[in-house]
Formats: C-alpha cells, sequence, structure tokens
C-alpha cells in the first residue's frame, strides 16, 4: 500500500512539474537577455533568476569574507550572507561531482527535494487524514500558482522537505530525528521561531499525558534536546554570520540592506500596510481565514500539530515578513490549508465533494502559475517586482 501511494504521489507532483516545465520554457521566450540569463535565455535561464543569483554566487564562489558597505552612506549592502548555506552547499558539492554548472544542477537539486517533500508530505497527511484525502491535498499543493519554486533554484523544496520531515517526527514522538531536523532547518530557512512553538506544544503534550503513560528518562532528556535544538536553530546561522565577519550585527545588518529604511524593524512594516483601510480590511480577512479553518471542526483530523504550525507560522509572517510579492512564495509552509480546502480535515464525515473541489482547485492553480511566472518571476529590466 505505501509503494503504491508513493508512486501515486510522484505521479502527480511529476504532472504539475511538467506543467510547469513547459510554462517556463514558453515564458524563457519572452524573458530579456540580462546578466541572470546570459544572451539567449532559456529553461535553466529561467531558474536562476532572482535569489536564483545569490544562491548560484556562493555555490560558486562562496560567501564574502567582509560585509560590502556602502561608501557614501556607509550602510551595509546586499550581500550573499542573507542565504541559508544548506542548498547551495548541496548544489556546490553536485557541481563538482558531475562538472555542470549550476543552472542545470541547481534547478535539477531543487526538482528532485521537491518530489521527496511531495513524498513525505503525502505520507505525513496520510497518517492523519487518509490516503485519498493526502493525494489529492499533494497535487492541489503542488499545482498551486508558487509551486515552479520547486524547481528553480532555491530553498523551498529542501525547506519543505525538511518541514514534513519534522512535522513527521514530532507528531510520531521521534524526539532525537525531530531535534536533528530542526537544526538543519536552522541552516536551510529561517522559521524556527514557530517550530519551536510546535515543539513546545508537543512536548506539553506528552507531559499531560504522562500519568497513563510514563515518561523514561531517556523520553525526557530527548524532549529537551528538541526544545534546545529549536532554541539553536534560531540563532546558529546568525552566530555563524557573526563568527566569521566578525561583527555581532552581520546578519542583522545583511537583513536591513533588504528592508525599507535600511534595518530590521518587527511587525512595522505591516503596521504601515494596515494603515490604508482597504489593506486592514484584506488582512484582517485574510488572517480570520486562516485562523477559522485551522480552528474549526474542518480541520479536527490534521491534528495538534500541524494545527500549531499553521498558526504559529502565519503570525511569524507577520512578526517578520513584510507585505511584498514575495510573500506569495513565502506562504508555501502553510500547506495543512490545503487539507481543509478540500474538505479533508473533517473527522468522521465524508468529503463527498472533495474531488470536484480538488479539481477545481488544481485548475485556478495551473492557471496561477501563469500569472506567477510572467509577472513575477519573469525579469522586465530595468526594475521589477521579486516572486
Amino acid at each position: 500500500m505505501t509503494r503504491t501511494f508513493v508512486l501515486r504521489v510522484l505521479a502527480v507532483c511529476a504532472l504539475c512539474r511538467t506543467f510547469s516545465v513547459v510554462l517556463l520554457t514558453i515564458v524563457s521566450r519572452y524573458q530579456a537577455p540580462v546578466a541572470w540569463t546570459g544572451p539567449h535565455p532559456d529553461y535553466f535561464s529561467m531558474t536562476v533568476l532572482w535569489d536564483g543569483f545569490w544562491y548560484r554566487q556562493i555555490a560558486e564562489v562562496g560567501y564574502p569574507s567582509v560585509l560590502p558597505i556602502d561608501a557614501a552612506t556607509g550602510a551595509v549592502q546586499e550581500n550573499a550572507w542573507a542565504f541559508y548555506p544548506t542548498f547551495p552547499v548541496m548544489s556546490r558539492l553536485l557541481m563538482r561531482v558531475t562538472g555542470l554548472g549550476f543552472p542545470v544542477v541547481g534547478s535539477t537539486l531543487a526538482l528532485v527535494l521537491g518530489l521527496g517533500a511531495a513524498v513525505v508530505m503525502g505520507l505525513l497527511l496520510r497518517d492523519l487524514v487518509g490516503p485519498k484525502v493526502a493525494l489529492a491535498a499533494v497535487a492541489v499543493y503542488f499545482a498551486c500558482p508558487v509551486s515552479p519554486s520547486f524547481q528553480i533554484a532555491y530553498t523551498e523544496s529542501l525547506a519543505i522537505l525538511l518541514l514534513c520531515g519534522f512535522l513527521w517526527a514530532i507528531s510520531k514522538e521521534r524526539w532525537m530525528l525531530t531535534a536533528s531536523l530542526a537544526l538543519l532547518i536552522g541552516l536551510t530557512r529561517a522559521m524556527a521561531l514557530p517550530l519551536a512553538i510546535v515543539a513546545l506544544v508537543a512536548v506539553f503534550l506528552r507531559w499531560r499525558r504522562h500519568k497513563a503513560d510514563p515518561v523514561t528518562a531517556w523520553q525526557r532528556w530527548s524532549a529537551l534536546a528538541v526544545l534546545a535544538s529549536c532554541g539553536a536553530a534560531g540563532v546558529l546561522w546568525p552566530v555563524i554570520v557573526s563568527v566569521i565577519v566578525g561583527s555581532p550585527l552581520a546578519y542583522a545588518d545583511t537583513m536591513g540592506a533588504w528592508s525599507v529604511g535600511g534595518s530590521v524593524q518587527l511587525l512595522r512594516p505591516w503596521l504601515l500596510y494596515v494603515e490604508h483601510p482597504w489593506n486592514a480590511v484584506r488582512v484582517a480577512l485574510a488572517l480570520a481565514l486562516i485562523i477559522a479553518m485551522m480552528l474549526g471542526p474542518w480541520a479536527a483530523r490534521l491534528g495538534t500539530e500541524l494545527r500549531t504550525w499553521t498558526l504559529a507560522y502565519t503570525g511569524y509572517l507577520i512578526l517578520v515578513d513584510a507585505p511584498s510579492t514575495s510573500l506569495f512564495r513565502h506562504l508555501l509552509p502553510l500547506f495543512p490549508l490545503t487539507v481543509v480546502a478540500i474538505g479533508g480535515g473533517w473527522r468522521d464525515r465524508p468529503a463527498r465533494a472533495m474531488a470536484w473541489r480538488s479539481a477545481f482547485l488544481i485548475v485556478v492553480g495551473l492557471a496561477g502559475q501563469v500569472w506567477w511566472v510572467w509577472a513575477l518571476l519573469r525579469f522586465v529590466p530595468p526594475t521589477d517586482f521579486p516572486p
């Protein structure tokens, strides 16, 4: 049964990625030749646009030994230290082994990791909502408008793979595996804070039933290791950057170079955004929808860990992110919402309309891919909005 399910998941995901390959190839004909693409843009050129440039630089050259400073203002400029190392280091190793360039290696690695993420996500959801709902949810998710991110040289594939592995491990109380995955995530993507919240909830739930199911000494120390690892994951990369560069604020200054005003300001971008009444209404409605989707009975089968993750990560985005075009891609870790959207999260209630709802959302997602690739991934010089 597991083998059949995995093959179905891979088949569904492969079809979604095939659609994206065709789409990226077609759009590449309308991509203006720029420094990122070379004189003749093609499919692989489309996979190294925007952040792909920075991952390529890290894989080919490495990180800078000193932070670049603007001579006029003295402020730190945009640089590679803002990007976590796991994906570009993996790409670099494969480039050495294969002799291939970063566009081919980076995009292929992202594609393979994306397929792995689909399998782990499918197995995680299968244990919670059953194979039919899990397969439908995976199909909808990997057809969504920003899903081409799973085959361009970005960290989305690796991050979702590790995230699903973390949520599976913690839901099964595989504490040491959970701790190891937390540390890996800490070197892959900045999302350790909501992981720590999930870990706290999971440890509390385990402690709450200690009278009926006593906690062994090994379980106690392993659970503490998870909490410590999640905490360490949140500061691991900033500390590494500080030590190598020789400045305690190296990472914060680097991230500030990408922020409005030249510094990282928690929550402020959203506070400024909602000063406009219409924006405030949209944000309020979006937050209310996500909260309702996770707290209602239609999400009961998802389990505490996935519901906690969705709510914690939503709060995290409000705290550290900004209302920009990149937000669409940053919403990808909210994959449990897909189960609720197709009606598969009810407990003891058949999802009779799930097939039609899933089919509709897949069509909407594929159409949305056309918009995302054309409007955001495609770079229109001299300046444009990032995906």
